[in-house]
């Protein structure tokens, strides 16, 4: 046992000090912020075409004037006009579409149509449906001879926006955020997905490289195959546990800066609670006026976001993902190992494939649907099948698990993790010096049969 070291060392070295290594390391969370931060972006700021819809009414003008044009929309209402008579030159006549409202709209929700040569886009539709219903709410409420209703609309619009807050076992309350726990996630299962994915992967690609040039036969001279194998294995793993701590560190770096230059102004609990003051008091338009002088409305809420991250259980996510992604490598590395070692080539293993990696994908969906969620049946039982525990659990701890759940969880990776390496260990050591014979299921479950 004392040349596993030497391999894990060899394995460990050779890959941390390869160029593609450190750029990815230091490239690796600016791309996943990228990927989160530009699409939403590009979203918020592209521009949109300007697009002019002709508006018909079955003869009546009951919504003449709704729909408010904006900056790339502009209605236009046309009045003696049949829809047959347009369908055919509207987009001539310099229309993206024609919007056509039939008075029977009051009862039926879909008694109005947009028809245009393209699919129109979401942001349209709800803008339309948007107006339309506040107008029919408002017709229907003038029925009832209600004075100055359209004045009493105005003053009963309100808006409310949710502030969650978390209490403890031991009572202390601290700010949460859903979007944050949704956002953590998200992240933690794709994140786990891919690591354990691409890091098994490469135990498999190592492993039909060195069978492929002969040089496990010099290895195997000195060093048992299953030595061989978990020196590889654990290798790979140090070296995405090394990626992993160093992402840490980077994060940890980056929002210590943040807290101690842009938000180290104001206390959020002391501006909430001065500008619920200004609310209700007396002198509302002036302490409104200096509250706002002094809060920027985007950095207040950026601050309050910021704080509901930092109140997430940090450690626990971290000493969690540490885990699962050693016993969830271990558990597929193997497997790759195993399938590895049964193939001349890297063509042959796509008939193994499948099997395995259909788990970790089914894990990587149920995890996107435990962000909606987290307390499904199916969430939490997938959280304890250890073959897609390491991606729907990490998915699960942001929104909070109980401690028994997660225990039980734990103990079912270790012992899962433990037989499938002692499975692939016997697969390995005879598949690794075989040549020249397509490998099957049938003839693996052969190999884990043979006694010695």
């Amino acid at each position: 046992m004392s040349k596993i070291p030497v391999i894990i060392k060899r394995e460990y070295l050779t890959r941390v000090r390869k160029k593609s290594f450190i750029i990815m390391t230091i490239l690796a969370p600016v791309l996943m912020a990228a990927l989160i931060i530009i699409p939403t972006l590009v979203m918020m700021n592209q521009q949109q075409d300007f697009k002019k819809i002709a508006v018909i009414e079955d003869n009546s003008d009951l919504f003449k004037g709704v729909i408010k044009n904006t900056e790339n929309l502009e209605f236009v209402y046309l009045d003696n006009v049949k829809v047959d008579d347009l369908k055919t030159n509207f987009d001539q006549a310099g229309y993206y579409g024609i919007l056509y409202i039939s008075p029977e709209i009051v009862n039926t929700p879909n008694a109005v149509q947009l028809i245009s040569k393209k699919q129109p886009p979401i942001g349209l539709l709800q803008h339309i449906e948007s107006s339309l219903e506040k107008e029919i709410e408002r017709q229907k409420l003038m029925t009832y001879n209600i004075e100055n209703l359209d004045q009493i609309m105005k003053n009963v619009d309100t808006k409310v926006s949710i502030q969650t807050k978390k209490i403890g076992d031991s009572g202390v309350v601290k700010d949460t955020s859903t979007g944050i726990s949704m956002a953590l996630a998200y992240i933690g299962g794709l994140l786990m997905y891919m690591l354990v994915f691409i890091f098994g992967s490469q135990v498999m690609r190592g492993v039909i490289e060195e069978k492929t040039s002969r040089v496990v036969e010099v290895i195997v001279s000195s060093v048992k195959p299953v030595q061989l194998m978990m020196g590889k294995i654990i290798g790979i793993a140090l070296v995405g546990l090394t990626q992993f701590l160093i992402w840490v560190f980077l994060t940890m770096g980056i929002l210590t800066v943040l807290k101690s230059t842009v938000l180290k102004t104001e206390n959020l609990t002391e501006v909430s609670q001065n500008m619920t003051k200004s609310i209700m008091s007396d002198e509302q338009p002036q302490m409104a006026q200096e509250q706002q002088a002094v809060v920027n409305p985007d950095m207040a809420e950026f601050r309050q976001l910021f704080s509901s991250a930092l109140n997430q259980p940090w450690g626990l996510i971290i000493l969690s993902f540490i885990f699962y992604f050693v016993t969830g490598y271990l558990l597929y590395a193997s497997i790759f190992a195993a399938i590895g070692s049964a193939v001349d080539n890297e063509t042959e293993t796509q008939q193994f494939m499948l099997p395995v990696t259909i788990p970790i994908i089914l894990g990587l969906m149920v995890a996107m649907g435990t962000m909606q969620n987290p307390e499904s049946s199916l969430s939490f039982w997938c959280s304890l099948i250890p073959l897609t525990s390491p991606v729907v659990m990490m998915a699960r701890i942001p929104f909070g698990v109980p401690y028994w759940q997660l225990i039980l969880s734990m103990a079912l990776m270790i012992v899962t993790f433990v037989a499938f390496v002692w499975m692939a260990a016997k697969i390995y050591r005879t598949g690794i010096l075989m040549y020249g014979k397509k490998s099957s299921w049938q003839e693996m479950w052969k190999w884990l049969r043979y006694s010695g």
